[in-house]
Protein backbone atom coordinates (compact mmCIF):
# COMPACT_ATOMS: atom_id res chain seq x y z
CA UNK A 1 0.00 0.00 0.00
CA UNK A 2 1.51 3.39 -0.86
CA UNK A 3 2.63 5.17 2.04
CA UNK A 4 2.85 2.44 4.46
CA UNK A 5 6.24 1.33 6.08
CA UNK A 6 7.79 -1.78 7.33
CA UNK A 7 8.21 -3.06 10.75
CA UNK A 8 12.08 -2.77 9.83
CA UNK A 9 11.23 0.77 8.61
CA UNK A 10 10.09 1.83 11.85
CA UNK A 11 12.83 -0.80 14.00
CA UNK A 12 14.81 1.85 16.52
CA UNK A 13 18.09 -0.40 15.39
CA UNK A 14 18.90 -1.06 11.52
CA UNK A 15 23.02 -1.41 10.77
CA UNK A 16 23.27 -3.16 7.75
CA UNK A 17 27.22 -4.20 7.05
CA UNK A 18 28.59 -2.21 9.33
CA UNK A 19 32.32 -2.22 9.28
CA UNK A 20 34.46 -0.37 11.75
CA UNK A 21 38.48 -0.20 11.30
CA UNK A 22 40.63 2.37 13.29
CA UNK A 23 44.08 3.62 12.54
CA UNK A 24 46.02 3.87 9.41
CA UNK A 25 48.17 0.90 7.44
CA UNK A 26 50.49 -0.70 8.10
CA UNK A 27 48.94 -0.18 12.12
CA UNK A 28 45.52 -0.19 10.78
CA UNK A 29 43.12 -2.75 12.91
CA UNK A 30 39.52 -3.83 11.40
CA UNK A 31 37.36 -4.03 14.66
CA UNK A 32 33.77 -4.50 12.71
CA UNK A 33 33.49 -7.07 9.61
CA UNK A 34 30.35 -6.56 7.95
CA UNK A 35 27.73 -6.81 10.77
CA UNK A 36 24.08 -6.96 10.00
CA UNK A 37 20.98 -5.73 13.35
CA UNK A 38 17.71 -4.55 13.07
CA UNK A 39 15.96 -4.47 16.53
CA UNK A 40 12.85 -3.71 16.78
CA UNK A 41 10.86 -1.44 19.30
CA UNK A 42 10.81 -3.01 22.83
CA UNK A 43 13.26 -5.66 22.40
CA UNK A 44 15.62 -6.26 25.36
CA UNK A 45 18.93 -7.21 23.63
CA UNK A 46 22.35 -8.69 24.89
CA UNK A 47 25.47 -7.79 23.06
CA UNK A 48 27.34 -10.57 24.29
CA UNK A 49 31.37 -11.61 23.39
CA UNK A 50 34.41 -11.81 24.99
CA UNK A 51 36.39 -8.95 25.99
CA UNK A 52 37.78 -7.81 22.27
CA UNK A 53 35.07 -9.41 20.52
CA UNK A 54 33.96 -6.07 19.01
CA UNK A 55 30.87 -5.71 21.33
CA UNK A 56 31.61 -2.13 22.69
CA UNK A 57 32.53 -1.17 19.52
CA UNK A 58 29.30 -1.61 17.89
CA UNK A 59 27.42 -0.06 20.60
CA UNK A 60 29.45 3.28 19.83
CA UNK A 61 28.98 3.13 16.34
CA UNK A 62 24.88 2.15 17.00
CA UNK A 63 24.73 4.93 19.59
CA UNK A 64 26.62 7.48 16.98
CA UNK A 65 29.46 7.55 19.02
CA UNK A 66 31.67 6.24 16.45
CA UNK A 67 31.47 6.71 12.42
CA UNK A 68 31.98 3.45 10.81
CA UNK A 69 34.28 2.93 8.11
CA UNK A 70 31.13 1.90 5.42
CA UNK A 71 27.94 0.29 5.96
CA UNK A 72 24.26 1.75 7.51
CA UNK A 73 23.52 2.53 10.81
CA UNK A 74 19.45 4.18 11.25
CA UNK A 75 19.04 4.60 14.59
CA UNK A 76 15.63 6.15 15.99
CA UNK A 77 14.77 6.90 12.66
CA UNK A 78 17.49 9.00 11.60
CA UNK A 79 20.42 8.13 9.18
CA UNK A 80 23.68 8.28 11.65
CA UNK A 81 26.10 7.56 8.68
CA UNK A 82 25.39 10.93 7.43
CA UNK A 83 25.24 13.27 10.17
CA UNK A 84 27.99 15.66 11.03
CA UNK A 85 28.84 15.05 15.37
CA UNK A 86 27.25 18.38 16.02
CA UNK A 87 23.48 16.74 14.16
CA UNK A 88 24.33 13.29 15.93
CA UNK A 89 24.56 15.08 19.24
CA UNK A 90 21.64 16.55 18.67
CA UNK A 91 20.14 13.61 17.04
CA UNK A 92 20.78 11.71 20.47
CA UNK A 93 19.71 14.35 22.90
CA UNK A 94 16.13 12.72 24.08
CA UNK A 95 16.01 9.55 21.85
CA UNK A 96 19.42 7.95 23.27
CA UNK A 97 19.80 7.03 26.73
CA UNK A 98 23.60 5.58 27.98
CA UNK A 99 24.92 3.84 30.97
CA UNK A 100 28.27 3.42 31.29
CA UNK A 101 30.40 1.05 33.38
CA UNK A 102 32.23 4.07 34.86
CA UNK A 103 29.09 6.01 35.87
CA UNK A 104 30.44 9.44 34.35
CA UNK A 105 28.74 11.65 36.85
CA UNK A 106 30.02 15.11 37.05
CA UNK A 107 31.80 15.47 40.21
CA UNK A 108 31.05 19.22 40.85
CA UNK A 109 27.46 18.32 40.44
CA UNK A 110 24.90 16.98 42.76
CA UNK A 111 22.94 13.90 42.01
CA UNK A 112 19.96 16.13 40.85
CA UNK A 113 21.65 18.55 39.37
CA UNK A 114 23.48 15.60 37.02
CA UNK A 115 19.74 14.10 36.52
CA UNK A 116 19.01 17.25 35.44
CA UNK A 117 21.59 18.49 33.00
CA UNK A 118 19.84 16.19 30.00
CA UNK A 119 16.38 18.21 30.28
CA UNK A 120 18.24 21.57 30.90
CA UNK A 121 20.05 21.34 27.95
CA UNK A 122 16.90 20.64 25.94
CA UNK A 123 15.34 23.31 27.45
CA UNK A 124 12.77 21.47 29.44
CA UNK A 125 11.44 23.85 32.35
CA UNK A 126 10.46 20.96 35.12
CA UNK A 127 14.18 20.00 34.66
CA UNK A 128 14.55 19.88 38.62
CA UNK A 129 11.02 18.39 39.01
CA UNK A 130 11.65 15.87 36.59
CA UNK A 131 15.49 15.26 38.21
CA UNK A 132 13.67 14.36 41.43
CA UNK A 133 11.10 12.09 40.48
CA UNK A 134 12.79 10.51 38.95
CA UNK A 135 15.81 10.32 41.67
CA UNK A 136 12.83 9.05 44.00
CA UNK A 137 11.74 6.07 41.41
CA UNK A 138 15.74 4.82 41.78
CA UNK A 139 15.05 5.02 45.54
CA UNK A 140 17.49 8.35 46.02
CA UNK A 141 14.84 10.27 47.24
CA UNK A 142 17.18 11.19 50.25
CA UNK A 143 20.33 11.73 48.36
CA UNK A 144 19.18 13.94 45.78
CA UNK A 145 21.46 16.76 47.45
CA UNK A 146 24.83 14.34 47.69
CA UNK A 147 27.76 14.98 45.36
CA UNK A 148 29.11 11.76 43.18
CA UNK A 149 32.16 11.12 45.95
CA UNK A 150 29.35 11.02 48.77
CA UNK A 151 27.63 8.27 47.19
CA UNK A 152 28.46 4.31 46.87
CA UNK A 153 28.86 2.86 43.81
CA UNK A 154 25.40 1.24 43.60
CA UNK A 155 24.01 4.60 44.31
CA UNK A 156 26.21 6.28 41.71
CA UNK A 157 24.74 4.09 39.00
CA UNK A 158 21.61 4.41 40.27
CA UNK A 159 22.14 8.45 39.24
CA UNK A 160 23.22 7.63 36.03
CA UNK A 161 20.08 5.25 35.67
CA UNK A 162 18.08 8.34 36.03
CA UNK A 163 20.04 10.31 34.08
CA UNK A 164 20.06 7.95 31.02
CA UNK A 165 15.84 7.39 31.60
CA UNK A 166 14.32 10.70 32.95
CA UNK A 167 14.13 11.80 28.90
CA UNK A 168 11.78 8.68 28.50
CA UNK A 169 14.41 7.97 25.40
CA UNK A 170 13.30 5.43 22.34
CA UNK A 171 16.59 3.51 22.95
CA UNK A 172 18.84 2.43 25.89
CA UNK A 173 22.65 1.82 26.19
CA UNK A 174 23.84 0.12 28.69
CA UNK A 175 27.85 -1.00 28.50
CA UNK A 176 28.91 -3.62 31.38
CA UNK A 177 26.34 -1.65 33.88
CA UNK A 178 27.59 -3.68 36.90
CA UNK A 179 31.64 -3.75 35.90
CA UNK A 180 32.32 -1.44 38.79
CA UNK A 181 29.86 -3.31 40.99
CA UNK A 182 30.21 -6.52 43.36
CA UNK A 183 27.71 -9.48 42.74
CA UNK A 184 24.98 -8.41 44.95
CA UNK A 185 24.95 -4.94 44.46
CA UNK A 186 24.84 -5.72 40.21
CA UNK A 187 22.42 -7.77 40.42
CA UNK A 188 20.41 -5.12 42.52
CA UNK A 189 21.35 -2.42 39.44
CA UNK A 190 20.29 -5.03 36.71
CA UNK A 191 16.85 -5.48 38.39
CA UNK A 192 16.52 -1.89 38.82
CA UNK A 193 17.60 -1.12 35.11
CA UNK A 194 15.02 -3.67 33.01
CA UNK A 195 12.23 -2.82 35.05
CA UNK A 196 12.65 1.23 34.84
CA UNK A 197 13.34 0.55 31.00
CA UNK A 198 9.97 -1.37 31.05
CA UNK A 199 8.21 1.03 32.78
CA UNK A 200 9.77 3.65 30.12
CA UNK A 201 8.68 1.69 27.02
CA UNK A 202 12.25 1.59 26.15
CA UNK A 203 14.32 -0.57 23.67
CA UNK A 204 17.28 -2.22 25.53
CA UNK A 205 20.53 -2.96 24.55
CA UNK A 206 23.04 -4.41 27.04
CA UNK A 207 26.83 -5.40 26.28
CA UNK A 208 28.35 -7.16 28.33
CA UNK A 209 30.67 -10.56 28.79
CA UNK A 210 28.38 -12.45 31.54
CA UNK A 211 26.03 -15.12 29.23
CA UNK A 212 23.86 -15.20 32.83
CA UNK A 213 23.38 -11.77 32.77
CA UNK A 214 22.98 -11.88 28.86
CA UNK A 215 20.47 -14.57 29.77
CA UNK A 216 17.87 -12.06 31.33
CA UNK A 217 17.31 -10.36 28.34
CA UNK A 218 14.74 -11.50 25.63
CA UNK A 219 17.49 -11.98 22.73
CA UNK A 220 21.25 -12.70 23.04
CA UNK A 221 23.27 -11.41 19.86
CA UNK A 222 26.95 -12.78 20.31
CA UNK A 223 29.60 -11.30 18.38
CA UNK A 224 33.69 -13.10 18.13
CA UNK A 225 36.09 -11.09 16.25
CA UNK A 226 33.97 -8.40 14.64
CA UNK A 227 31.44 -10.60 13.64
CA UNK A 228 27.94 -11.81 14.59
CA UNK A 229 28.21 -15.97 15.55
CA UNK A 230 25.00 -16.33 17.12
CA UNK A 231 21.37 -14.77 17.65
CA UNK A 232 18.79 -16.22 19.37
CA UNK A 233 15.33 -15.51 21.14
CA UNK A 234 14.09 -16.44 24.69
CA UNK A 235 11.95 -19.26 24.43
Amino acid sequence: MTGSSSPIDNAPIVARNVRLALGRAPARVEILHGVDLTVASGETVALLGASGSGKSSLMAVLAGLERPTAGEVRVVGRDFTTLDEDALAVARRGRIGIVLQAFHLLPTMTALENVAVPLELAGDANAFVRARDELAAVGLAARVDHYPAQLSGGEQQRVAIARALVGRPALLFADEPTGNLDTATGATIMDLLFERAAQAGTTMLVITHDPALAARCARVVELADGRIVADRRRA
